[in-house]
């Protein structure tokens, strides 16, 4: 499966279970089935395949900034809509809004072999803005409430510098499946020019 977003200037294939995912009027939907979630646990084998999620994922070119306003239907535990980064099978990242457990949290794991996986701010409601940056093989992990002024979350380097994929995952761990949606699209070009300043 394939879709050309207008706000994205590289096409977005479908990976791994079945996303359901739809795109009309400036929103992308998906949903995660039961106890999908994309993870190598730390203190498992590394040599065990890992779990899988729905991703819809694209192929962009140089720095950029890739966000979206994430909404997020929660109702178990981990649940969670996500913006993701893939440069290998077992390196990866997502910048996940996720209900950690009892709330809704921004989380972010990066894998790079294994997982790790931390925890950041708790932001009440359903929705939030997620911002993924990249320069070279260093991404950054940005959020915000309003869409305007972004607090970092986290970098950190994967891969080679060789073009990522980026785009969207749902994941529902422990719960029977979640419909997430994403709007407020955007791309650019480039590297923020503060990590830490808002912009």
């Amino acid at each position: 499966m394939e879709l050309n977003l207008p706000e994205l200037p590289f096409p977005l294939t479908a990976h791994g279970p079945d996303g359901h995912w739809a795109y009309a009027d400036g929103v992308l939907t998906g949903r995660a089935g039961a106890r999908q979630d994309r993870f190598v646990p730390p203190t498992g084998d590394a040599l065990a395949p890992a779990s899988d999620a729905p991703r819809l994922l694209g192929a962009p070119e140089g720095d950029f900034r890739f966000s979206a306003r994430v909404t997020v239907g929660f109702a178990a535990a981990f649940d969670a809509g996500v913006l993701y980064v893939h440069v290998g099978d077992r390196e990866w990242a997502k910048l996940c809004y996720e209900r950690s457990p009892d709330e809704p949290t921004i989380c972010t794991v990066v894998t790079r072999g294994y997982s790790d996986d931390a925890n950041s701010a708790v932001v009440p409601g359903n929705s939030v803005w997620l911002r993924i940056s990249r320069t070279g093989s260093a991404f950054a992990f940005h959020a915000s409430t309003d869409g305007e002024t972004w607090t970092f979350v986290r970098v950190f380097s994967l891969g080679d510098g060789d073009a990522p994929l980026v785009g969207f995952l749902a994941q529902s761990p422990t719960g029977e499946g979640l419909d997430v949606s994403y709007d407020h699209i955007e791309f650019h070009q480039g590297w923020p020019k503060d990590l830490r300043d808002g912009s």
